[in-house]
């Protein structure tokens, strides 16, 4: 539990006493890592009058991870999401696996499982009938009843999109960053962020099970809430919006997400004074300092 302390600011709130004694207990060998589970999830984005606009979800408080957080949509990826006869356009399965780190079995199901995740918890769909089109709505009945089997494991994301006659945009997507949740937790994601700007026509709604309230809000909002503890966000959905809010529009940040490094952050517990805090990448210190001095 050592380091170098991050900068002043929201990013170096002090951690509560449960979880120091938590790192610490796993420092000293008493507790043994989880194995983490890979995951993705999507900065789901639209232009606004004050810069790029994020999707965001805040989870039951009741839930074991991120309980009473405002997340963006993604969640874990499942058996199925590895199916290789999945309809497909855009970026290769072996240059997804070249881009995310991984090999080209488990690059297609991180896609898949974005693209999947996102439709379960937003309702947006990153498909079209071919490698140019994209759905243009998503709000019938139909869709819903697709939607609701998908989120319930009843209907494969191939079988669904071979249904429809659609194959997966995955052009539409930019990888963004990697985050590795710390090995003192009980539960633990390997997560393959990405970014994407909401289709013409579609529209996003509440239908996550998994949430009591979803947002449309400006990256710069989306902050001064977590800053003033309005909105609770873990440290990588807070850092992500900064770095959103750095770009004019989302196109500007989709197109810098192809100059990205992805490789996985796993943050540490570290001292900071008499305080710990948790570590974060060292790429950020300058956004930070320039925010809060």
């Amino acid at each position: 539990m050592t380091g170098t302390p991050p900068a002043k600011g929201f990013a170096r709130i002090p951690l509560p006493q449960s979880l120091v004694d938590q790192a610490r207990a796993h420092s000293e060998g008493t507790t043994e890592p989880a194995e983490p589970r890979n995951a993705a999830t999507v900065v789901l984005m639209r232009a606004g009058d004050a810069g790029p606009e994020v999707y965001l979800l805040r989870r039951h408080r009741v839930m074991e991870f991120a309980g009473g957080m405002a997340v963006f949509p993604g969640g874990g990826v499942d058996p199925r999401d590895f199916d290789s006869s999945v309809a497909w356009a855009g970026p290769s399965p072996t240059a997804w696996a070249e881009r995310l780190g991984v090999e080209e079995e488990l690059a297609r199901a991180i896609v898949c499982a974005a693209v999947r995740e996102t439709f379960e918890e937003s309702g947006v769909l990153l498909a079209g009938e071919s490698a140019d089109t994209v759905v243009a709505d998503t709000t019938g009945a139909d869709w819903e009843t697709d939607r609701e089997a998908l989120e319930s494991r009843e209907l494969s994301m191939t079988d669904f999109l071979t249904r429809r006659g659609l194959v997966l945009r995955t052009d539409l997507l930019g990888a963004w960053s990697g985050w590795l949740t710390p090995t003192f937790e009980p539960r633990r994601y390997r997560t393959w962020f990405f970014v994407a700007v909401l289709p013409e026509g579609q529209v996003t709604r509440d239908v996550s099970t998994e949430s009591t309230e979803v947002l449309w809000l400006p990256a710069a909002e989306a902050l001064r809430r977590a800053e003033s503890g309005e909105l609770m966000m873990l440290p990588p959905t807070y850092l992500t919006c900064l770095e959103v809010l750095q770009h004019p529009d989302p196109d500007a940040v989709l197109a810098a997400a192809g100059a990205r490094d992805v490789a996985m952050f796993m943050p540490e517990v570290v001292a900071d004074g008499e305080e710990f805090v948790l570590s974060r990448p060292p790429h950020l210190d300058p956004l930070l300092r320039e925010r809060f001095g």
